[in-house]
């Protein structure tokens, strides 16, 4: 295991972090095996499908997938009541038979796994999975982090308000940044704390924040990258790129937001994000390798 907290390991997988990266960013391609994510939804259900989307995801330039069992749509105007919370062993039911299909076919691929959970952290570090990725940033299991770091994996620890099944799509925060890396850094101390040495950390775009203090966030990763913990950043086709590139009062549907995802995904990068979580890998491999080209004649 390197000693710099921007080069992460598991199992036999290296990922560098430090800046400057070729490409800019790694790109992390979402893989929702559930039946209610707000964009992809029920597509992926079957195990063959998908791993024939993780292969398709590869081809197009991801070195990441982040496979999740449970959504975790807010509750909230754009969502309504929300997803609810699921059983551990429907989750695993869901994410174990996907994890060993990838695993197995596409070993050179890492795989994250969208989960809360420590129990189906375990199984799924077991059957194949690099990688946790915990969206309440150990709020709602603390344990997680003691599985995470038996397994010598990485962990993603996101910001977010409210607990699964009833989180809300906004809350009042009079400092954003501040209350983000205030709680990023006391989680990554609980995780250090439990043995896990790599560490990297997800502002949590769209959980909990107003479009305006999303954008706040995104202009301010530089902070965040200053805590010393690679970050990731998620914004795909969230509602916030919705009110962004809507007319008028009209926010747009999630399958017209490519465009503002991927301008907003160019801030956080140029800013230092290293990771960037995405359902469309090939534009936004492509989108990135474009920054990073133009970026690295510019300061030639």
């Amino acid at each position: 295991m390197s000693n710099s907290p921007f080069i992460l390991s598991s199992g036999n997988l290296e990922l560098d972090c430090r800046a400057p990266r070729d490409g800019g960013a790694h790109v992390m391609g979402i893989l929702n095996v559930t039946p209610d994510s707000f964009f992809d939804g029920g597509k992926y259900l079957d195990p063959a499908l998908a791993l024939a989307r993780a292969v398709a995801m590869s081809e197009e330039g991801a070195r990441l997938i982040d496979i999740g069992g449970a959504s975790s749509r807010p509750r909230g105007t754009t969502y309504g009541e929300g997803a609810a919370l699921i059983s551990a062993a429907q989750e695993m039911d869901r994410i174990i038979p996907v994890i060993e299909c990838v695993a197995t076919s596409l070993p050179n691929l890492w795989i994250s796994i969208d989960t809360f959970r420590s129990d189906v952290a375990r199984e799924a570090l077991a059957a194949g999975a690099h990688m946790i990725n915990d969206i309440t940033a150990l709020r709602f299991d603390p344990n997680l982090a003691a599985v995470v770091s038996a397994a010598e994996a990485p962990l993603i620890l996101m910001h977010s308000v409210g607990n699964p099944g009833e989180m809300p799509h906004v809350a009042e925060a009079d400092d954003i940044v501040g209350l983000v890396l205030d709680q990023l850094t006391e989680a990554r101390e609980i995780a250090t704390e439990s043995g896990c040495q790599q560490v990297i950390l997800d502002p949590g775009f769209g959980f909990g924040k107003s479009t305006a203090d999303n954008l706040r966030l995104i202009a301010e990763i530089p902070r965040l990258v200053a805590l010393g913990s690679p970050v990731l950043i998620g914004v795909s086709r969230k509602s916030t790129i919705g009110e962004l590139v809507g007319k008028g009062d009209d926010i747009a549907p999630p399958d017209q937001r490519l465009a503002g995802s991927l301008a907003v995904t160019g801030l956080a990068v140029t800013g230092g994000a290293a990771i960037v979580r995405t359902h469309d890998v090939a534009a936004t491999f492509q989108f990135l390798s474009a920054l990073d080209a133009t970026m690295r004649t510019g300061g030639n």
